[in-house]
């Protein structure tokens, strides 16, 4: 049967080999620039409202920063003279940075290169940041419990307490038709329908003018690159490159001032607006969205009329897809564990629908997946729509992708998302036409201000506060819902839990809160807020609630661990009766006989030398020495070493999550409603909601290092489940009955999202037969309303040598959680837990 798509692949130029070769030379790099350039504007226009300040140190920065073109690239635009080199923002936080400058560039999560000239500078513009930064915001309008539960590791909302939000698609279609002089214009309409009379002039007009200000700057920067093209045009010796310099030059002057007339021009100026949003805010997960949607009316038009051809364009998206790998941003040391890999989730999704309803897979979806196995690198996040009218051409390029094992693309399913979304508010048109941000977070373009991944919630650690009674490390942190050994129920025991984490989520919601607050106050963003909608016409950012869509999206993860945990306590402690909670106390505190880990042997001295304060003493660095070595050597009793072995083998025999078992998977899905249905009740500044998500980023590694031994069987301090995927070894039977148990979990309430991951055996994917068996396990799992897929392919003894000889696979892409990421950047813990996954075949 004829397709009606072309599906021959286009050639891969041997121009992206070098520009991949040549980006990936050196270590990334912090740069000062951009503090010292915001820091000289913000001393000079002090007492002005915050909106204009943002709009004129933005303009400040654009105006001055460090330009260049880099060797043989056809799309310019770069945040740092370093490749993949990064600018610091201390208007959200620095005292992170200045802790770590002896250190960052040796970490084992995202080590950065920072010279002394550079440290010299920020720590002269670090100076006029004390007190004035939204994370000391955030803090001060935190409840002082909220501010605890953060310290005792219940949830952490770092991510934006640090950083700027991101997490957005604004309107790239808009700007490629009318260009930001048009949004401008707009503005400027909107201006002068202000009244000085009307209750909200003062905000309004700020805002508006901030917007054209903002807008005026990136012509500007545009326009500097035009120059700049011009100038090398002029000393260039190699015609081919001086004629590219001079298309560049034409290019830049045109846009992203004026509508794209051409592929190349919708090209351009997509980069300046997604390369320069993240100059205007640290915030991450800026997603492209649906690229294959708004760039082929410009590719279509150029292929008619006979101005490019499909190699030629190919060249061109190749371009754009290591450009995006290009942009880098240091977090602070426990944020990069979390986020490991240098990744910033820049989430580009093809096929799905429009709004009426229709299927909009069009070839440029297919040059999209092709830029992705020319490039080879973790950016763009690549995802594909799914629904029942995807062409079946479209998936089995998407699996042949996969095939690679470069972890991407992600899958997702319409039929989940969307009436999630209309669920949550969104018309049906609005609902059709999303896009996925970030890790795995749905919305609709140009209207949401998602808030998404606002903080990571720990599923466990309201566990631990049962059988603790609400204390941590010796402080009340959770409720006092009473001695778990008096709990004669399993009911009482699991309304426990249910309390705990009811109270948890009301401190987590606090945080997010504040947080969002302080953002708004101390960090508005005129340019990102001109391209989504109704900021303008409202007055406000989308910090301030301009968006139509409002949304804070924390995630949960850890159901595997706690949904096994609980099962395990009711079957053995309530039905069979064959252990007693205070001998699964006792199992859980001596780590089920297997000793204590190094974190472990830390808190418990902690715990000592406190009580030792309390009592009046301050044990000398000899006494400590000796109470860790005490600690260190302290033998288990025969008969608790034969209590913990022999909960171990009865935990072993029990059924697990994750191998379509209706009983526990009922339960699971049950367990996830204990954080997703108390977390919708509540509202942010915004004015809108909040929404689950259950996914962990990479977060589960770190975050489980802060977590002590489960019921499940899990040991203290060791990776617990990520996303809804079963823990790592408990699926035994098979890759169809792992998705037929994780799509009895409810994921349409679950609108922020959730996340399974697979690894495949290489084999399993081999021929046609094998692509034919995976394209066919992606339909059984979104028949069943599952919500999202993803897959590493790539045998575990590639990953052990892989991590022995990390010289040799420099390039080796794997999936981490929502996004893909070299294997040789990560850290050693998360490489395990990433080998520790069980490894599927048909």
């Amino acid at each position: 049967m004829s397709s009606k798509f072309n599906t021959d692949p286009t050639a891969k130029s041997e121009r992206i080999s070098r520009l991949v070769e040549n980006l990936y030379r050196k270590m990334p790099e912090i740069e000062p620039d951009r503090a010292v350039l915001l820091t000289e504007s913000y001393r000079e226009t002090e007492g002005e409202p915050i909106i204009m300040r943002r709009a004129k140190a933005f303009a400040h920065i654009l105006a001055h920063i460090p330009i260049t073109i880099r060797e043989e690239e056809l799309v310019v635009g770069s945040s740092t003279l370093a490749p993949r080199g990064c600018q610091t923002f201390p208007e959200f936080s620095y005292e992170w940075l200045e802790a770590e400058f002896d250190t960052i560039e040796k970490r084992s999560a995202d080590p950065f290169y920072i010279s002394e000239d550079t440290k010299k500078k920020l720590r002269e513009v670090h100076k006029y940041w004390k007190g004035k930064t939204t994370s000391e915001l955030a803090l001060s309008y935190m409840a002082p419990e909220a501010a605890a539960a953060i310290e005792h590791n219940i949830f952490t909302p770092g991510n934006y307490f640090y950083n700027g939000v991101g997490h957005v698609t604004v309107q790239y279609e808009k700007v490629l038709e009318i260009g930001l002089e048009g949004i401008i214009r707009e503005a400027a309409r909107e201006l002068a329908a202000c009244n000085v009379g009307d209750g909200d002039y003062a905000r309004k007009h700020c805002f508006l003018e901030a917007v054209i200000m903002s807008c005026a700057a990136v012509i500007g920067y545009a326009g500097r690159y035009a120059a700049l093209a011009k100038q090398e045009a002029e000393a260039c010796t190699d015609r081919k490159r001086k004629e590219e310099l001079l298309q560049i030059a034409s290019v830049c002057e045109r846009v992203p001032a004026r509508g794209a007339r051409s592929f190349h021009e919708a090209c351009q100026s997509f980069w300046f607006i997604q390369q320069l949003l993240q100059m205007e805010s640290s915030g991450h997960s800026i997603s492209p969205g649906r690229f294959d949607q708004y760039m082929y009316p410009y590719y279509q038009k150029d292929m008619a009329e006979g101005k490019i051809t499909r190699d030629e364009a190919q060249e061109l998206v190749d371009c754009i897809w290591v450009k995006l790998n290009d942009l880098n941003k240091a977090r602070d040391a426990a944020s990069a564990e979390g986020f490991a890999g240098y990744s910033l989730f820049q989430n580009l999704i093809v096929g799905g629908q429009n709004e009426n309803g229709e299927d909009v897979t069009n070839d440029l979806s297919f040059l999209c997946i092709w830029a992705s196995a020319h490039v080879f690198l973790p950016q763009p996040s690549l995802s594909v729509r799914v629904w029942n009218c995807t062409p079946h051409e479209l998936l089995v390029e998407a699996a042949k992708l996969t095939r690679t094992g470069i972890g991407l693309p992600a899958y997702y399913n319409d039929e989940v998302i969307i009436p999630s979304l209309m669920n949550r508010g969104l018309t049906l048109e609005d609902a059709r036409t999303y896009n996925i941000i970030g890790c795995v977070e749905p919305q609709k373009a140009g209207k949401t201000e998602g808030w998404h991944d606002a903080a990571f919630f720990n599923m466990c650690r309201p566990l631990e506060l049962v059988f603790s009674n609400g204390k941590d490390k010796g402080e009340q942190v959770g409720l006092a819902t009473g001695p778990v050994e008096q709990m004669g129920t399993f009911e009482e025991f699991y309304d426990a839990y249910k309390k705990q984490m009811e109270y948890c989520i009301s401190l987590l919601v606090n945080a997010d809160n504040a947080i969002d607050t302080a953002h708004a106050d101390r960090c508005p963003l005129p340019f990102l807020s001109s391209m989504v909608d109704d900021c303008m016409k409202r007055g406000k950012t989308v910090q301030e609630g301009g968006a139509v869509y409002n949304f804070t999206g924390p995630q949960g993860f850890g159901i595997a661990n706690v949904a096994d945990s609980l099962y395990a306590v009711r079957k053995l402690v309530f039905e069979e009766k064959k252990v007693t909670l205070s001998e699964y106390k006792k199992a859980l505190a001596l780590n089920f006989g297997k000793g204590f880990d190094s974190i472990t042997v830390q808190e418990m001295t902690e715990e000592i030398i406190k009580e030792l304060a309390k009592a009046g003493q301050q044990p000398s660095q000899a006494q400590i020495a000796g109470i860790v070595k005490g600690i260190m050597n302290t033998e288990i009793p025969d008969k608790d070493r034969e209590l913990c072995e022999k909960l171990l083998a009865m935990i072993d025999e029990i059924p697990k999550y994750g191998n379509d078992i209706e009983e526990v998977d009922s339960f699971a899905r049950e367990v996830a409603y204990t954080y997703t249905k108390p977390l919708q009740n509540y509202r942010n500044p915004r004015g809108g909601i909040f929404q689950a998500g259950l996914y962990p980023v990479s977060a589960n590694v770190p975050l489980g290092a802060q977590t002590g031994a489960t019921p499940d069987g899990r040991l203290a301090h060791t990776p617990v489940a990520d996303g809804v995927s079963p823990t790592a070894g408990r699926d035994i039977h098979g890759p169809t009955a792992t998705a037929n148990s994780v799509s009895k979990l409810d994921h349409g309430i679950a609108s922020n999202g959730t996340l399974l991951n697979q690894k495949f055996h290489p084999s399993a994917l081999s021929g046609d037969e094998g692509l034919n068996n995976f394209v066919a396990l992606i339909r059984s799992y979104f028949d069943q309303k599952g919500s999202h897929m993803q897959f590493n392919v790539v045998d575990r003894n590639t990953l052990l040598d892989a991590q022995k000889y990390p010289e040799k696979y420099q390039h080796l892409v794997v999936r981490v959680a929502g996004y893909s990421a070299l294997f040789t950047t990560l850290s050693r813990s998360l490489q395990d837990d990433i080998i520790r996954r069980t490894e599927q075949g048909f």
